[in-house]
Protein backbone atom coordinates (compact mmCIF):
# COMPACT_ATOMS: atom_id res chain seq x y z
CA UNK A 1 0.00 0.00 0.00
CA UNK A 2 2.76 2.46 0.91
CA UNK A 3 4.70 1.55 -2.21
CA UNK A 4 1.62 2.16 -4.39
CA UNK A 5 0.95 5.47 -2.67
CA UNK A 6 4.56 6.54 -3.16
CA UNK A 7 4.42 5.56 -6.83
CA UNK A 8 1.27 7.59 -7.38
CA UNK A 9 2.81 10.57 -5.59
CA UNK A 10 5.99 10.37 -7.68
CA UNK A 11 3.91 10.07 -10.85
CA UNK A 12 1.85 13.14 -9.96
CA UNK A 13 5.01 15.10 -9.15
CA UNK A 14 6.59 14.09 -12.45
CA UNK A 15 3.48 15.00 -14.41
CA UNK A 16 3.21 18.38 -12.68
CA UNK A 17 6.92 19.18 -13.15
CA UNK A 18 6.80 18.39 -16.85
CA UNK A 19 3.50 20.23 -17.24
CA UNK A 20 5.00 23.38 -15.69
CA UNK A 21 8.11 23.06 -17.84
CA UNK A 22 6.02 22.82 -21.01
CA UNK A 23 3.72 25.70 -20.05
CA UNK A 24 6.73 27.89 -19.26
CA UNK A 25 8.15 27.00 -22.67
CA UNK A 26 4.90 27.97 -24.43
CA UNK A 27 4.68 31.24 -22.49
CA UNK A 28 8.20 32.27 -23.60
CA UNK A 29 7.85 31.08 -27.20
CA UNK A 30 7.22 33.78 -29.85
CA UNK A 31 6.19 30.95 -32.19
CA UNK A 32 3.27 30.08 -29.93
CA UNK A 33 1.91 33.63 -30.13
CA UNK A 34 2.36 33.49 -33.89
CA UNK A 35 0.29 30.28 -33.88
CA UNK A 36 -2.40 32.05 -31.84
CA UNK A 37 -2.55 34.94 -34.31
CA UNK A 38 -2.73 32.53 -37.25
CA UNK A 39 -5.55 30.59 -35.59
CA UNK A 40 -7.62 33.72 -34.95
CA UNK A 41 -6.99 35.22 -38.39
CA UNK A 42 -7.74 32.00 -40.25
CA UNK A 43 -11.00 31.29 -38.42
CA UNK A 44 -12.13 34.91 -38.74
CA UNK A 45 -11.31 35.16 -42.45
CA UNK A 46 -13.05 31.83 -42.99
CA UNK A 47 -16.23 33.10 -41.33
CA UNK A 48 -16.44 36.67 -42.59
CA UNK A 49 -14.85 36.40 -46.04
CA UNK A 50 -14.99 32.83 -47.32
CA UNK A 51 -18.38 32.02 -45.76
CA UNK A 52 -19.78 35.56 -46.13
CA UNK A 53 -21.33 35.56 -42.66
CA UNK A 54 -23.13 38.92 -42.93
CA UNK A 55 -24.67 38.04 -46.29
CA UNK A 56 -26.23 34.85 -44.90
CA UNK A 57 -28.38 36.80 -42.44
CA UNK A 58 -28.47 33.82 -40.05
CA UNK A 59 -27.76 33.86 -36.32
CA UNK A 60 -25.54 30.78 -36.48
CA UNK A 61 -21.84 30.23 -35.90
CA UNK A 62 -21.79 26.75 -37.39
CA UNK A 63 -19.60 27.93 -40.26
CA UNK A 64 -17.17 29.47 -37.79
CA UNK A 65 -16.65 26.19 -35.95
CA UNK A 66 -16.49 24.29 -39.24
CA UNK A 67 -13.10 25.96 -39.78
CA UNK A 68 -11.63 24.42 -36.63
CA UNK A 69 -10.91 20.93 -38.08
CA UNK A 70 -9.12 22.58 -40.99
CA UNK A 71 -7.05 25.06 -39.00
CA UNK A 72 -6.17 22.35 -36.47
CA UNK A 73 -4.37 20.50 -39.28
CA UNK A 74 -1.61 23.11 -39.03
CA UNK A 75 -2.03 24.43 -35.49
CA UNK A 76 -1.85 21.08 -33.65
CA UNK A 77 1.38 19.89 -35.35
CA UNK A 78 2.94 23.30 -34.72
CA UNK A 79 2.24 22.90 -31.00
CA UNK A 80 3.13 19.22 -30.60
CA UNK A 81 6.08 18.91 -33.00
CA UNK A 82 8.69 19.91 -30.44
CA UNK A 83 7.26 17.95 -27.51
CA UNK A 84 9.24 14.73 -27.95
CA UNK A 85 11.19 15.34 -31.14
CA UNK A 86 13.10 18.23 -29.56
CA UNK A 87 13.76 16.23 -26.39
CA UNK A 88 15.19 13.46 -28.57
CA UNK A 89 17.29 15.85 -30.67
CA UNK A 90 19.01 17.55 -27.73
CA UNK A 91 19.31 14.28 -25.79
CA UNK A 92 17.19 15.31 -22.81
CA UNK A 93 14.77 12.44 -23.37
CA UNK A 94 17.35 10.05 -21.94
CA UNK A 95 17.42 12.15 -18.76
CA UNK A 96 13.62 12.12 -18.51
CA UNK A 97 13.51 8.35 -18.88
CA UNK A 98 16.03 7.86 -16.08
CA UNK A 99 13.95 9.86 -13.60
CA UNK A 100 11.74 7.91 -11.16
CA UNK A 101 8.59 8.80 -13.08
CA UNK A 102 6.31 6.49 -15.02
CA UNK A 103 5.85 6.81 -18.77
CA UNK A 104 2.24 7.79 -18.19
CA UNK A 105 3.20 10.71 -15.95
CA UNK A 106 5.58 12.04 -18.61
CA UNK A 107 3.07 11.63 -21.43
CA UNK A 108 0.23 13.19 -19.45
CA UNK A 109 2.43 16.13 -18.48
CA UNK A 110 3.11 16.88 -22.15
CA UNK A 111 -0.49 16.20 -23.15
CA UNK A 112 -2.10 18.43 -20.53
CA UNK A 113 0.26 21.29 -21.32
CA UNK A 114 -0.51 21.10 -25.05
CA UNK A 115 -4.22 20.83 -24.29
CA UNK A 116 -4.03 23.93 -22.07
CA UNK A 117 -2.30 25.76 -24.92
CA UNK A 118 -5.23 24.92 -27.21
CA UNK A 119 -7.73 25.93 -24.51
CA UNK A 120 -5.98 29.31 -24.43
CA UNK A 121 -6.55 29.64 -28.19
CA UNK A 122 -10.20 28.65 -27.80
CA UNK A 123 -10.65 31.27 -25.09
CA UNK A 124 -9.19 33.87 -27.45
CA UNK A 125 -11.62 32.75 -30.15
CA UNK A 126 -14.51 33.67 -27.85
CA UNK A 127 -13.97 37.24 -29.00
CA UNK A 128 -15.78 36.42 -32.25
CA UNK A 129 -18.99 34.96 -30.76
CA UNK A 130 -19.08 37.62 -28.05
CA UNK A 131 -18.77 40.42 -30.60
CA UNK A 132 -21.59 38.94 -32.71
CA UNK A 133 -24.07 38.13 -29.92
CA UNK A 134 -25.68 41.63 -29.95
CA UNK A 135 -26.37 41.27 -33.70
CA UNK A 136 -28.75 38.33 -33.50
CA UNK A 137 -30.59 35.77 -31.43
CA UNK A 138 -27.83 33.18 -31.10
CA UNK A 139 -28.46 29.96 -29.16
CA UNK A 140 -25.97 29.92 -26.28
CA UNK A 141 -26.45 26.18 -25.72
CA UNK A 142 -25.40 25.41 -29.29
CA UNK A 143 -22.28 27.55 -28.93
CA UNK A 144 -21.35 25.74 -25.70
CA UNK A 145 -21.79 22.39 -27.48
CA UNK A 146 -19.60 23.58 -30.34
CA UNK A 147 -16.81 24.55 -27.95
CA UNK A 148 -17.06 21.19 -26.18
CA UNK A 149 -16.65 19.53 -29.55
CA UNK A 150 -13.66 21.74 -30.38
CA UNK A 151 -12.05 20.77 -27.07
CA UNK A 152 -12.57 17.04 -27.71
CA UNK A 153 -11.35 17.38 -31.30
CA UNK A 154 -8.21 19.08 -30.01
CA UNK A 155 -7.71 16.35 -27.41
CA UNK A 156 -7.67 13.56 -30.00
CA UNK A 157 -5.51 15.59 -32.40
CA UNK A 158 -2.98 16.46 -29.69
CA UNK A 159 -2.64 12.86 -28.52
CA UNK A 160 -2.03 11.84 -32.15
CA UNK A 161 0.48 14.67 -32.63
CA UNK A 162 2.39 13.74 -29.48
CA UNK A 163 2.56 10.10 -30.55
CA UNK A 164 3.97 11.06 -33.96
CA UNK A 165 6.40 13.49 -32.32
CA UNK A 166 7.72 10.61 -30.19
CA UNK A 167 8.51 8.72 -33.41
CA UNK A 168 10.20 11.63 -35.22
CA UNK A 169 13.89 12.50 -35.11
CA UNK A 170 13.39 16.27 -35.35
CA UNK A 171 10.73 18.96 -35.25
CA UNK A 172 10.44 19.29 -39.04
CA UNK A 173 9.75 15.58 -39.45
CA UNK A 174 7.26 15.69 -36.57
CA UNK A 175 5.43 18.67 -38.09
CA UNK A 176 5.26 17.24 -41.61
CA UNK A 177 4.27 13.79 -40.40
CA UNK A 178 1.56 15.10 -38.07
CA UNK A 179 0.21 17.44 -40.74
CA UNK A 180 0.02 14.65 -43.32
CA UNK A 181 -1.72 12.25 -40.93
CA UNK A 182 -4.14 14.91 -39.69
CA UNK A 183 -5.09 15.80 -43.26
CA UNK A 184 -6.10 12.17 -43.74
CA UNK A 185 -7.95 11.66 -40.45
CA UNK A 186 -9.60 15.09 -40.58
CA UNK A 187 -10.76 15.02 -44.19
CA UNK A 188 -11.20 11.33 -44.89
CA UNK A 189 -14.96 11.73 -44.58
CA UNK A 190 -14.83 13.74 -47.82
CA UNK A 191 -13.32 10.88 -49.81
CA UNK A 192 -16.51 8.80 -50.24
CA UNK A 193 -18.20 11.65 -52.07
CA UNK A 194 -15.56 11.54 -54.82
CA UNK A 195 -14.96 7.81 -55.15
CA UNK A 196 -16.70 4.55 -55.86
CA UNK A 197 -15.74 2.78 -52.66
CA UNK A 198 -18.02 -0.03 -51.45
CA UNK A 199 -20.57 0.99 -48.84
CA UNK A 200 -18.72 -0.82 -46.04
CA UNK A 201 -15.44 0.96 -46.84
CA UNK A 202 -17.31 4.25 -47.09
CA UNK A 203 -18.60 3.77 -43.55
CA UNK A 204 -15.13 2.85 -42.26
CA UNK A 205 -13.49 5.85 -43.93
CA UNK A 206 -16.13 8.14 -42.49
CA UNK A 207 -15.87 6.64 -39.03
CA UNK A 208 -12.12 7.21 -38.70
CA UNK A 209 -12.55 10.87 -39.63
CA UNK A 210 -12.19 13.26 -36.71
CA UNK A 211 -14.22 15.95 -38.48
CA UNK A 212 -17.05 13.46 -39.10
CA UNK A 213 -17.42 12.98 -35.34
CA UNK A 214 -17.13 16.74 -34.85
CA UNK A 215 -20.14 17.45 -37.08
CA UNK A 216 -22.74 16.75 -34.41
CA UNK A 217 -20.95 19.07 -31.97
CA UNK A 218 -20.77 21.79 -34.65
CA UNK A 219 -24.59 21.63 -34.66
CA UNK A 220 -24.65 21.97 -30.88
CA UNK A 221 -25.53 18.28 -30.38
CA UNK A 222 -23.60 16.13 -27.91
CA UNK A 223 -23.75 12.56 -29.21
CA UNK A 224 -22.49 9.92 -26.76
CA UNK A 225 -21.02 7.91 -29.66
CA UNK A 226 -18.90 10.82 -30.83
CA UNK A 227 -17.97 11.64 -27.24
CA UNK A 228 -16.80 8.04 -26.74
CA UNK A 229 -14.86 8.15 -30.02
CA UNK A 230 -12.83 11.20 -28.98
CA UNK A 231 -12.12 9.80 -25.52
CA UNK A 232 -11.06 6.40 -26.88
CA UNK A 233 -8.82 7.83 -29.61
CA UNK A 234 -7.19 10.21 -27.12
CA UNK A 235 -6.44 7.34 -24.74
CA UNK A 236 -5.26 5.08 -27.58
CA UNK A 237 -2.61 7.47 -28.88
CA UNK A 238 -1.49 8.39 -25.37
CA UNK A 239 -1.08 4.69 -24.65
CA UNK A 240 0.94 4.22 -27.85
CA UNK A 241 3.07 7.17 -26.78
CA UNK A 242 3.89 5.46 -23.49
CA UNK A 243 4.86 2.29 -25.40
CA UNK A 244 7.28 4.29 -27.56
CA UNK A 245 8.89 5.78 -24.43
CA UNK A 246 9.12 2.35 -22.83
CA UNK A 247 10.79 0.98 -25.96
CA UNK A 248 13.33 3.82 -25.96
CA UNK A 249 13.95 3.29 -22.26
CA UNK A 250 14.96 -0.34 -22.71
CA UNK A 251 16.54 -0.15 -26.16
Amino acid sequence: MLRTSSRIKNGAQGMWALFCKEMYSYALSPAFYGIAIFFLLFSSIWLFNLQAFFQRDQASLRMYFASFPIVFILVIPAITMRSWAEERKIGSIELLLTLPFSEWSLVLGKFLAALCAIVFLLLLSLSVPLSLLPLGNFDGGIIVGEYIGAFLLASSSISLGLFLSSLAKNQVAAFLGSTAVLIVVMLSNQIPWNSNLPAVLNDIVKYISLSFHFESFSKGLIDSRDLAYFIITSFLFLFLNTRVLLFRKWS
